[in-house]
Parts: C-alpha cells; structure tokens; sequence
C-alpha cells in the first residue's frame, strides 16, 4: 500500500476539493513565539514576566490561547452542517495568519511590549468575532441561533510552559537563565532552547522516570451483570505507511484538519472526504475482513534532526511536527466489557474520540492520555511522558468510550452521544446503553531520552500535534469509526457478555 500523502479530490457542492490545497493551523489557536507580555499566572504555574520597553533581557516562550469554537457547539443542524465547517476552517485561516505574523515579528515584539497586542492579537479577534457571527447565524437559520459564542472571538498571551529548560527540570517549574541572548539560541543540534527540534516542545519537564510514579490504576469492582469477556482484531502496526494530517470526524472534507500526521491501521479509504459509502467499500489491514473499522492516532517522532516525507509540508515540519516517525512495535486492538451490565452492538459508522488534541489549552476535562512503559503499567501518567528504564518499551493506552446514547453516531462536538461509565461502578449514565469499550495500544521501542542536555545525547520523543500544543504528552488521543459487519459484531458481543474470549 503507498504511503499516502497525496490525497484524492472530490467534489462538494459543485467544486472539486484538491488534497493538495493550501493548508491552515487550528481553530483554537495556541501558538509559540517569544515576547514580552504583563505578568500573570498560567494554570500550570509559569509567569509571563514584564520586561522595559525594548529590553534586552531574555524573552519568555509564549503563545496565543484562544477559545476552542467547535468543541463549544452543542446543536448543529444537518442543513447547516458544510456552512459551519467552512467557517470553523476559516478561524482555522486566521490563526495561521496570526501565526505567520507573530513568527516573523519577534524583533518588533521584542522592541515594543504593544506590538503583540496591538498588531496580532486585537485584529486576530476582530476577524474571529465576524466568523463566529456567521456560525450563529448559519445555525440560527435552520434552528435555535446559539447564545453567547460572541465570547470566544477574545485571544490573549500566556506562557507556553517551553521555558529554556537545560538542568533536567521534571516539575514543570521555569528554570531562568540570565544569559541575556534570549531564547532562538540553540542546543548545539539545531534545537531551540525553548524545546524541540522545532522549537515548540517537548522540554525537558514534560519527562518523568516511570519507576518514581507510585502505582495509580484501579478498576471497578464489577457486579453480578458484569460482561466480562473480551474480543480482540489485529490490525498491523501501519506497516502500509498510510499517513495524512486530515481528521475526517472533526473536519469532514478539509484539508489537513488535524495540523498533525495520524498512523491509520484498519480501514484504508480514510482520509478527509471520506464518506460512510467510502468507509464500506474500503479496504482493511485487520485479518479478520469483517473489521473494516477505521482505527487512527498521532504518530510518535524522534527529534534526531531526521527530515521526514512531510519535513516542509503543512501538518509536518511546516507546522511544528519534525523528526523520524516511529512505528509501534505492537499494537493491539481490544473490546472488553463493562462492570455493571451486559453491552449490546455499536451502531455501524458509531464515531468516537477519546482524549483531547487540545488538552493544553483546553483544559484536562477531556483529556485521556495515559503513557507508561512495559512492565510498569500499573503506573499511568497523564501530562507526562515516561522515561522507561532499560529493557522497557514506551506504552500509549487509549480507552474509548464505552456508554452510547441508543440514536447518534456522531454529535455537533463530537462527543455528546458516548460518554464513560463510572470509574467506580461501572454503571452508564442514565439513557445510555453500555456497548463493547475499545483499549487501543501502542508500544514503541525508542530510547529513554537525555534531560541534563535537553536531548542531544539522547533526543527527545513527542506525539504530533497542533504546533500551538507545544507537544505536550496530555494532548495524545485516538479516533475510531466502527465499520464492523454485523455478523462479526453480533460475535464480538456474545462473546464479551459469555464471559469469552474471542477475536
């Protein structure tokens, strides 16, 4: 199977979308240059600190965070669905042009404490309030015009949380270095100082040795109704190189909607203009052919200095994703059942995410990454990526959803029709029917990076991201499209509420 980095064109309302078009940075922008700004508190404890006008004191690594729109929408209607797309990839535009600008105005942002605001971020919002205001009245159109959207059209400066960070820091605290030469030095390797290969990330305290983390999984107990059985699919490991940087469930028909490059094992028709006919007739690497579900993740880089396929393409090292990709050693594909009650069949097309690309600057409520090493995943880490002692491999585990609401296969956020069951008992919140819960996971086997040298000896490992999200580890995140048959499905759920195990 070719590596697929050129994507088909399709026709939507009478125009033919290239895959080759020109592609943006994401809607809820975060993105990283050096300025002075007034001093504040971030969540994560770092400061942007004030500095005299035209200083020539060190510049703090900071970004832009603004509101995520689409995760905002709770109601969408079907008719209004492509006109909100297209306005939520043209936020897309205007932060990459925000983007753009503030890249290449880091001597003026410099010199000027105003020229940030001023000249980026109060323009930034006046366009974003227009765009905002055509979502609501495209929804407004064909159903109840949403309320207070208008509020998310205001951007501000914050620290990224890339401070130079050089002395093997691991609690995410600033480690100031008066050396007066700023941050666009690098490490001796190509590397800013400010954090990865491309100067957005990771540093040195997004790490942590796995053998300090005290062990914190636990599991429902489980009832009398428990199904506990299993059913397993293999898939391969992307041993066919499908890669592309579209998301066809957040950003159905455009163009490099995730800003980032996913692995994709399973159904091989997945791309951005991906429809649910493309989906059935697709092919599949999953042995057994009547998985054709569609099962995708971010991929993994070393920051060796390696320029891959996509080094100077959007989605790749234009946008922040640099280094060799890495390909799991393993990857296994498990349903398992749920603690309170018996689970019934996924809907075919049922889309899920798990997890949130945007964690940083969304906030942790629907995060759900979960990275460990083998021999250790009893110990799970969130916003941190684990340093695995020798002979251990890298581990991501996803767990998806497993409660469905009985009608949708997708919601206007993508999120509204799954939910989790309780940690503790297990049980689906009222009105959703347990259904078989995906365990996504990966090993690598990749070399415990070096923190005293912010990786030159050893470099840094990242997941792919939005560039604004600074590769921290809690942005990781999978996507799934069910495209079971129904027999296979109709197996998998026998065996899991017979207490079997399958595949």
């Amino acid at each position: 199977m070719r590596r697929n980095t050129r994507k088909r064109s399709k026709t939507r309302g009478g125009k033919a979308i290239a895959a080759a078009a020109a592609l943006t940075l994401g809607a809820g922008g975060l993105v990283a240059v050096n300025v002075y700004a007034s001093a504040h508190e971030t969540p994560g404890g770092n400061t942007v600190k004030q500095s005299p006008q035209g200083g020539t004191g060190q510049a703090e690594a900071s970004t832009i965070d603004c509101p995520d729109v689409g995760s905002r929408l709770q109601q969408v209607p079907d008719r209004a669905r492509s006109e909100v797309d297209r306005e939520l990839a043209a936020l897309d535009s205007q932060v990459s042009e925000a983007y753009q600008r503030l890249q290449s105005s880091t001597r003026a942002i410099q010199q000027d404490n105003s020229f940030a605001n001023n000249a980026i971020i109060v323009p930034l919002k006046d366009k974003r309030a227009a765009t905002i205001d055509r979502i609501a009245i495209a929804i407004g159109r064909v159903g109840n015009k949403p309320q207070g959207l208008e509020a998310l059209a205001a951007c501000t400066l914050r620290a990224s949380g890339n401070q130079s960070d050089t002395g093997g820091n691991q609690n995410g605290q600033e480690q100031g270095q008066e050396n007066g030469q700023g941050q666009e030095q690098d490490n001796g390797q190509g590397q800013p100082a400010n954090g990865g290969q491309a100067g957005n990330g990771p540093v040195a305290a997004d790490f942590v040795d796995i053998t300090s983390v005290k062990p914190n999984v636990t599991a429902p107990r489980g009832s009398q109704q428990a199904s506990r059985g299993s059913f397993a699919t293999q898939c391969g490991v992307n041993e066919n190189k499908l890669y592309n940087t579209d998301n066809v469930i957040v950003a159905p028909g455009v163009d490099n909607g995730a800003h980032h490059t996913h692995d994709y094992v399973g159904n091989q028709a997945n791309d951005a203009f991906a429809d649910n006919d493309d989906f059935a007739g697709g092919e599949t690497t999953c042995q057994n052919q009547g998985d054709k579900s569609s099962y995708y993740w971010p991929v993994l880089r070393l920051q060796d200095g390696t320029e891959e396929f996509d080094a100077e393409q959007q989605g790749g090292g234009a946008e922040g994703n640099a280094g060799k990709i890495l390909t799991a050693s393993q990857v296994t594909l498990d349903y398992v059942g749920n603690a309170s009650s018996k689970v019934v069949a996924m809907p075919k097309f049922l889309r899920i995410i798990t997890g949130d690309a945007k964690a940083f600057t969304n906030g942790t409520k629907n995060a759900n990454a979960a990275w460990s090493c083998t021999g250790f995943e009893n110990r799970q880490l969130t916003d941190k990526y684990p340093i695995c002692p020798e002979g251990s491999s890298l581990v991501r585990t996803s767990k998806f959803q497993s409660c469905w609401d009985g009608q949708n296969v997708d919601s206007a956020n993508h999120r509204d029709h799954v939910a989790f069951a309780d940690p503790k008992s297990g049980a689906c919140p009222s009105g959703f029917k347990a259904v078989p819960q995906l365990v996504q996971r990966l090993v690598y086997d990749v070399d415990a990076p070096s923190l005293n040298d912010s990786g030159q000896s050893s470099p840094f490992y990242a997941v792919d991201g939005f560039p604004e999200q600074m590769h921290k580890p809690i942005t990781d995140h999978g996507d799934f499209v069910n495209v079971f048959d129904e027999q296979l499905m109709s197996k998998m759920v026998r065996c899991i509420n017979t207490g079997r195990q399958c595949q």
